[in-house]
């Protein structure tokens, strides 16, 4: 488990951190519920959430005795935010491939 996943790219690059991701994203739930069916420990489990809230991508609310982890939807939007831009560059870089290799036709 890397300490050092505090941001959104990072935490959801390891295929088990971002399997419980998608549960959470799915509906809020507790770590108990999250565990069921993966091949990690509750306390793994813990660890990974741990990992995510840093990210900024859940949140933890105490329900009586257990806790329950939903998407945080403002450090989703800024992942999202990060991605469109990634993507209006790439389009705005084959708009200008295209005008450059038109300009360059005979």
């Amino acid at each position: 488990m890397t300490a050092y996943a505090t941001d959104g790219w990072t935490a959801l690059g390891d295929p088990t951190r971002r399997t419980i991701f998608e549960r959470i994203v799915a509906r809020p739930r507790s770590v108990t519920e999250l565990a069921d069916g993966l091949p990690v420990s509750r306390p793994a489990v813990s660890q990974h959430l741990r990992v995510l809230r840093q990210a900024g991508l859940v949140v933890v609310r105490r329900v009586g005795k257990r806790s329950i982890y939903a998407v945080d939807r403002d450090g989703l939007a800024a992942l999202r935010a990060e991605l469109d831009q990634y993507w209006s560059d790439a389009l705005a870089g084959y708009a200008r491939a295209v005008e450059q290799s038109r300009q360059e036709e005979p």
